[in-house]
């Protein structure tokens, strides 16, 4: 029904902002991030999803098409409505939820409010394979795959579990990984892959 808003921010709190145009302000439900984008007063375009229920007509904006296209992706997923979905986005920008279902870091998609380890696990396995079509380039497309391949493989998926113990997220563990020739030893991965991950400190 609704594309999109644009005009003046009058109002915003922790979860909405309001958009006036034409003299009605429209309430849009939204993300931190998207938050995070605006300044009250300034003028801005929203992104919208108009959700319809028996007692009440919810209208959610984001910033971008991209981070819309998440919140429909995961209002999708069995259990999971608009709250849970804002929660996660949040929590994760849209990249970061990518790589975070292609690797399979349930603990990091748990850190929403709200979100416990079922449903988190059911937004991985329904939303694997819609990731890697859902990023914004080809080559985000194929860096996915290779992380999502990790776990697949015994001495990346062994080198992924070490590093998680020495205190990286399984996210930022299976992307190094992903860079590291797997016919290496395990030894020899997590070498590398600590090398990777010293560069991004």
């Amino acid at each position: 029904m609704f594309y999109s808003v644009t005009g003046k921010v009058v109002f915003s709190d922790l979860y909405s902002v309001a958009v006036e145009c034409g003299g009605v302000a429209f309430k849009c439900l939204t993300s931190a991030n998207t938050l995070r984008d605006i300044d009250k007063n300034s003028v801005v375009t929203l992104y919208t999803h108009l959700n319809v229920r028996e007692d009440a007509l919810d209208l959610f904006g984001f910033s971008t098409e991209y981070e819309l296209e998440w919140f429909r992706l995961l209002i999708g997923v069995t259990g999971v409505g608009p709250k849970a979905a804002l929660a996660i986005l949040s929590e994760q920008t849209p990249e970061k939820l990518a790589l975070c279902i292609s690797s399979g870091d349930v603990k990091a998609i748990t850190r929403a409010n709200g979100v416990g380890p079922k449903i988190a696990q059911r937004v991985i396995l329904e939303l694997k394979d819609k990731a890697k079509s859902a990023v914004s380039s080809s080559a985000d497309a194929a860096a996915l795959e290779k992380i999502s391949a990790v776990g697949e493989i015994p001495e990346t998926s062994e080198a992924v579990a070490a590093l998680t113990m020495l205190g990286y997220s399984k996210s930022e563990a299976s992307v190094a990984v992903s860079k590291v020739d797997s016919s290496l030893s395990v030894q020899d991965i997590i070498k590398q892959a600590l090398k990777i991950l010293s560069k991004r400190v």
